[in-house]
């Protein structure tokens, strides 16, 4: 009966199992006020987080707390990721904290990350969907605002790095209610032109609210079907938008867009200059090599007694001429007798030959059989005859040929003792040939019996 009663730890252990596998509680969005708050020597952050009907002993490890780019505080109000679990010492659950920001923005934050869920499910995220950004672009097109700082910074990087390619400034609204469509007519206009062949988008750094047309689901989706490979180049290392992850490449910020975007001028000089100095090298090894080789066959005993050589080789081609005819003469002659024997197993095979073996087999047989007919026929008549004697023998027609007389009764049955019949009475003797119809005058005993 105390099988059935769990253990503490077990009860714990199975509670625990079903908070790990309920997917409701693996990723939840709470938002509540911060009380108790104490960051541990280690970075890990221990914290209550309430509202104004009950609380929930919270953690955040310092992994997930070292991009937080605030200094939670007692009474301040926050919007929290984490999952649900069973800290198994006390038996308590508690909210395990993955990214917290303060409540101000939870709105924004919340859309967002509805949005990128979204996005992700239809593949947009996906790196099979990335474009290969040009190694050497030709022509760029940079949508921004035109008087921003952050186009000053991406012409003035390109220009000292890849001074050739072509740029050309489409602005762009990046900030405001009407900046998305504006970021998005961008897009479509520079893919009407098929001489662009690389799109920077972006703008400086900012709040999530002034950012927020970069993670508008039209800007994602304009980005996804731009044909023209795009880098997203929005605000500062730290910031990161839809457009960011929708992009072909993410830039932390526009200065380092222009570094992506086009190779250095300078490295490809230096590049240039170590090619030609290893083709330069190749060639010098090539031509050493080659003069050594031309050097060895000026020496060699061919180019010296070119005559010499031509009468030695032709020695041993007659000699393997020699030796070819004998391997055919060999060759032709095995081949032969191997014909012969096998024309000598064919002919030994010849359907004839076995045509008259098998009748030679069959008569053979045949005068076996008839042989063993004849005894077994000779015997059978001599045992026949045998039975018909012995059947004559013992057949009563025989025996009354020699006078013996059959006596019936009137009803027909044979009389073999003088008890079965009577004086007077009326008997037929059965003879060979006729019946006598007798009387019974006297019954005696034969004297002879005795």
């Amino acid at each position: 009966m105390t099988e059935q009663y769990l253990t503490v730890t077990a009860l714990t252990k199975y509670i625990k199992r079903k908070f790990d596998t309920d997917p409701h509680l693996n990723r939840v969005f709470v938002r509540g006020e911060i009380s108790n708050f104490k960051r541990h020597s280690r970075g890990h952050m221990y914290l209550t987080i309430k509202d104004d009907q009950t609380r929930v002993q919270s953690v955040m490890f310092a992994g997930n707390n070292r991009s937080l780019k605030f200094n939670p505080e007692n009474g301040m109000k926050v919007l929290i990721t984490g999952n649900i679990g069973v800290f198994e010492p006390y038996g308590q659950y508690q909210l395990y904290i993955q990214q917290m920001e303060p409540d101000g923005i939870g709105a924004l934050y919340l859309a967002f990350e509805q949005l990128k869920g979204k996005l992700a499910k239809q593949g947009y995220f996906d790196q099979d969907h990335k474009k290969n950004i040009p190694v050497y672009p030709q022509h760029i097109g940079i949508i921004t605002s035109p008087t921003g700082a952050a186009v000053r910074d991406i012409i003035t990087t390109i220009k000292r790095r890849y001074p050739i390619v072509n740029l050309t400034v489409i602005p762009a609204l990046v900030q405001g209610v009407n900046a998305a469509d504006s970021i998005v007519n961008g897009i479509e206009q520079a893919n009407d032109h098929t001489d662009f062949d690389l799109l920077i988008i972006g703008r400086g750094g900012g709040s999530i609210e002034e950012l927020w047309s970069f993670n508008e689901e039209k800007v994602a989706q304009a980005i996804f079907q731009s044909e023209v490979p795009i880098i997203s180049a929005v605000g500062h290392e730290t910031d990161t938008t839809i457009s960011d992850f929708v992009s072909d490449l993410r830039a932390p910020t526009p200065t380092s867009a222009a570094e992506l975007a086009v190779p250095s001028q300078i490295e490809l000089k230096e590049k240039l200059l170590q090619i030609n100095r290893s083709q330069t090298r190749l060639i010098t090894n090539m031509l050493h090599t080659s003069s050594q080789q031309l050097g060895r066959l000026n020496q060699s005993y061919a180019f010296r007694y070119p005559e010499q050589l031509v009468n030695q080789k032709e020695q041993e081609l007659d000699k393997l001429v020699e030796r070819l005819n004998k391997a055919l003469q060999f060759t032709v002659k095995k081949k032969d007798d191997a014909l012969l024997n096998n024309k000598k197993r064919l002919i030994s095979h010849h359907p004839e030959r076995q045509i008259q073996s098998a009748k030679k087999q069959i008569i053979h047989v045949q005068k076996q059989l008839q042989s063993r007919i004849s005894l077994i026929t000779e015997k059978k008549s001599t045992q026949m005859v045998t039975f018909i004697d012995k059947l004559t023998l013992l057949n009563p027609l025989e025996i009354m040929k020699r006078g013996y007389a059959i006596p019936y009764d009137q009803k027909g049955n044979i009389i073999k003792s003088g008890l079965q019949t009577s004086k007077n009475e009326l008997i037929e003797v059965k003879l060979l040939n006729e019946v006598l119809a007798c009387r019974i005058e006297d019954i005696k005993e034969d004297a002879t019996d005795e």
